[in-house]
């Protein structure tokens, strides 16, 4: 099973010299990011639609065997909380996300601390997302004027999509949300943030999502050698389809398959996140280009 350990976005201005090479033109910082580790969250698709363009280009830019993984449209979470959404999600899957092919991984649902579980909605919401690349095409086609760009409606092959919600309510601590995410395989995040928002291990898809956000401080904490540790040891169970001994769980311990297992470091603001990237990809026996610039 893979292991894929990256970023949450890659443009921060603070991390050129620390992270960058002081010299290292703008628009090489993905190219640069991409052959240090082996994934990374586009969360640019969150704030706004994207272009094929821009699309096209970080395929271009990344290894072959490098995946991104994307961040859905605010727009679908936070302003419409799922209401109406057919057309906005035909815009999302029309605007580019295709242009990724073989190097698109999962895509990632974020909801705001003020919406909470809501069984109709979220029924709703896993029917409409398209399971395959080809039906996120089709999809697409039912874009409206609100997509400025030309749509990019093709896929060079049929691809399953995989997909995972993080959520930021309690409310949501609850079997029947878990039940509806293995029915539909879509990832329950095992979200770090501090403590700040709710967090539970219940492994509900055949892969595993992981957003650390900061181990003591929201955002701008790095973990420590003794945190990464306690991480690994989570992740190697994880991807055996195991759970530790001591996880968190809402639903009780469920059976599952072996898992691919996808972890992103979100604590860019003291530059930490690609460094502790790093490190945790080297406790899981990934090579990674491990330097921090003077």
């Amino acid at each position: 099973m893979e292991v894929r350990i990256g970023i949450s976005g890659w443009n921060y201005a603070g991390w050129r010299g620390v992270f960058y090479p002081k010299d290292l033109p703008h628009r090489r910082e993905l190219e640069f990011a991409s052959r240090v580790l082996n994934s990374i969250e586009i969360n640019g698709s969150f704030y706004s639609l994207q272009r094929p363009t821009s699309y096209r280009r970080w395929y271009e830019a990344t290894p072959e065997n490098f995946l991104f993984s994307v961040k859905g449209a605010r727009f679908i979470t936070h302003m419409k909380k799922l209401r109406e959404i057919e057309v906005p999600l035909a815009n999302f899957f029309a605007s580019g996300v295709l242009a990724l092919e073989g190097k698109l991984g999962p895509i990632l649902w974020q909801f705001p601390p003020n919406f909470g579980w809501n069984v109709e909605r979220f029924r709703e919401f896993f029917q409409l997302l398209p399971k395959s690349t080809k039906e996120a095409a089709l999809l697409g086609r039912t874009h409206d004027s609100k997509l400025k760009v030309r749509a990019w409606l093709k896929t060079e092959r049929d691809r399953p999509l995989r997909y995972c919600v993080e959520i930021r309510h309690p409310s949501f601590l609850v079997s029947d949300f878990l039940e509806l995410l293995r029915k539909f395989n879509v990832a329950f995040v095992f979200a770090d943030t501090a403590g700040k928002w709710p967090y539970a291990e219940d492994l509900t898809a055949d892969f595993v999502y992981c957003r650390l956000h900061g181990d003591t401080k929201l955002y701008t904490s790095g973990y420590s050698e003794g945190a990464l540790d306690w991480w690994s040891a989570r992740l190697k169970l994880w991807r055996q389809g195991k759970q530790p001994a001591d996880a968190k769980l809402v639903a009780g311990k469920t059976k599952a398959a072996a898992n691919d297992v996808f972890v992103y470091f979100d604590n860019d603001a003291k530059v930490h996140a690609p460094f502790d990237a790093q490190s945790l990809a080297r406790k899981m026996k990934q090579s990674t280009k491990y330097k921090r610039e003077s």
